[in-house]
């Protein structure tokens, strides 16, 4: 394999990860949707399998997200790649910063923007401090 075929399947098994927790999915969960085992989309999320097209076409209907998803940030993941830099998206893998963005989609749009205006008044005083 390739390692530039390499690099798209660790990308697109990051996006596929990132969308399936975001929606609080198992693996199982997504994996009955599609027709797969469950491991089969660890081995997707771990970019070990090559999601086909009709495979992905199937996971964004699942994930309900368009295909383009799952190339969103590619140049920019392969630079961190190529420059041996920690990838953008670890902090979203995280539990806590999910959790965050559920609670905060959960939020109707005012309570939202008085939410980020906290949080950018916060960071403000921490660059201040």
């Amino acid at each position: 394999m390739d390692p530039m075929g390499n690099d798209i399947d660790v990308h697109l098994g990051k996006r596929l990860r990132r969308r399936r927790r975001l929606l609080g999915l198992t693996q199982q969960q997504l994996a009955g949707s599609c027709g797969v085992r469950f491991q089969q989309i660890q081995k997707y999320e771990c970019g070990a399998n090559r999601i086909s097209a009709a495979r992905l076409w199937q996971l964004s209907e699942a994930l309900e997200v368009p295909v383009g998803y799952f190339y969103d940030g590619l140049s920019e993941a392969e630079r961190a790649l190529h420059a041996e830099k920690e990838p953008a998206g670890e902090v979203f893998a995280r539990k806590e910063t999910l959790d965050l963005i559920r609670a905060y989609y959960q939020l109707s749009e005012r309570p939202r923007r008085r939410l980020l205006d906290l949080a950018k008044s916060l960071h403000g005083e921490t660059d201040a401090g």
